[in-house]
């Protein structure tokens, strides 16, 4: 199984710019899709963006789309998440996440990193 670690996470102001990584080892990453979720206090996980292994296609959550990049170097077993002109409501624990390819349920998950937005 592949094991991820998140990084980049901080204190930013509202309108700025944070890129997350996620860094995997383990298992072969190249076959894995690859999602980005986020929990703020008092509310469920979310899917926020996710990419697939094989073409790179792209999901974003509503909340998000224009502001949020989901992307991945499988040279690197990297994804990232650049995040721009951020919000208050983005203040979350941001998680990485991984699923083989053909399965439905994300299977590994990073420890997360807390992104904090002030307005």
């Amino acid at each position: 199984q592949v094991q991820l670690v998140e990084s980049g996470g901080g204190l930013v102001q509202a309108g700025g710019s944070l890129r997350l990584s996620c860094a995997a080892s383990g298992r072969t990453f190249s076959s894995y899709n690859m999602g980005w979720f986020r929990q703020a206090p008092g509310k469920e996980r979310e899917l926020v963006a996710a990419i697939t292994w094989s073409t790179g296609s792209t999901y974003y959550a509503d909340s998000v789309k224009g502001r949020l990049t989901i992307s991945r170097d499988n040279a690197k077993n990297t994804v990232y998440l650049q995040m721009n002109s951020l919000k208050p409501e983005d203040t979350a624990v941001y998680y990485c996440a991984a699923r083989r390819v053909g399965v439905k349920m994300y299977e590994a998950w990073g420890q997360g990193t807390q992104v904090t937005v002030s307005s």
